[in-house]
């Protein structure tokens, strides 16, 4: 049973609610039904395809980093060669 007001009257929430407006615009037909063991398959072939660029972009950063390492490791090699012999110690 609806509530009513201090006089008598409907709620205005209510009110609201009976003469809510009809949908503008022509109206859609339903979706189609949903193949849940395509979709289950294209999930899992997603998330194997994520799994596996994952996996590439850690091996290519690890990669990287070593790279980064020799690198640093041959300039400072490189720089006191060169600072030795700028200094007049080289052998």
């Amino acid at each position: 049973m609806a509530s009513r007001g201090r006089h008598g009257g409907a709620r205005r929430e209510e009110r609201a609610e009976q003469h809510a407006p009809a949908p503008h615009g022509p109206v859609l037909p339903p979706p189609p039904p949903v193949d849940y063991g395509v979709f289950m398959q294209g999930l899992v072939q997603a998330m194997q395809t994520q799994a596996h660029t994952q996996a590439a972009l850690q091996a290519q950063l690890e990669a990287q980093e070593r790279a980064d390492v020799w690198w640093a490791s041959l300039l400072r090699t490189r720089s006191r060669t060169a600072l030795l012999r700028l200094l007049g110690m080289s052998s």
